[in-house]
């Protein structure tokens, strides 16, 4: 099993989300008490969050490269940035290490292509709705994404850094996302990316109008498929 490298805190709810998923997909695959070779790096959010409002993307991803780079001396062989939004220095940091950096974007444009749709509704913070990042890598890979209106926009952020991020999950939030999700439904949206990490601590995306894709889910098990990749070659050179 390779040893997998996160990067975390941002925020803590989801990274914890993280490393809980991780860990059951590893359990039930080896069965028994088996758990995930795993190094986790959690960051002081409230630092990357001044970063995000300032527009230092460059000294974020100076910082988020950094620890990419300890995680790789620390013995990881791939890294995940644990949320959405700071995606967009992912090319950045990736420059910082040789192992693979696992995409959130990529990983999740893959499953919604195996799905059969073909355009979601992206529900993330204002940076990842409104920087262009997300949508023109998805637009790259085939997909036509749907953003909400201006409104619907600052709803869907301020859920998230006012609440989700600070632990509360409130029915009255659950409600405004649900209609957010109506109304694109109306506009032609045949399914919904979950694209903030802690959008799963208030929706469920098997219990949606639409086709749900929760990128928390995706991006674990895409490490996890990592983790494992070679496992059943070696066993069966093993039995030869």
């Amino acid at each position: 099993m390779k040893t997998v490298g996160l990067i975390g805190g941002m925020s803590f709810e989801s990274s914890a989300v993280y490393y809980r998923l991780i860990n059951e997909m590893v359990r039930e695959r080896l069965g028994g008490l088996a758990s995930a070779e795993l190094i986790m790096h959690s960051v002081n959010f409230e630092e990357i969050v001044a970063l995000q409002k300032a527009g230092a993307w460059d000294m974020a991803a100076s910082r988020l490269g950094d620890v990419a780079l300890r995680l790789q001396i620390a013995g990881a062989d791939c890294v995940l940035i644990c949320t959405n939004t700071m995606h967009l220095i992912a090319p950045e940091v990736a420059t910082y290490i040789s192992v693979r950096l696992i995409h959130i974007i990529d990983e999740t444009a893959k499953t919604i292509h195996a799905a059969g749709c073909k355009r979601p509704l992206l529900l993330a913070t204002r940076y990842t709705m409104e920087h262009g990042f997300y949508t023109e890598r998805m637009k790259s890979l085939g997909l036509d994404i749907m953003v909400p209106d201006a409104a619907d926009r600052t709803t869907v952020h301020d859920i998230i850094f006012n609440e989700l991020c600070a632990g509360k999950v409130l029915d009255s939030s659950r409600e405004k996302l649900m209609a957010v999700i109506e109304r694109a439904r109306a506009n032609g949206a045949d399914s919904i990316i979950l694209g903030c990490t802690e959008i799963c601590l208030i929706l469920d995306p098997d219990h949606l109008p639409l086709p749900g894709f929760d990128t928390t889910t995706i991006h674990a098990r895409a490490a996890v498929d990592f983790a494992f990749e070679g496992e059943v070659a070696n066993e069966e050179e093993d039995a030869a």
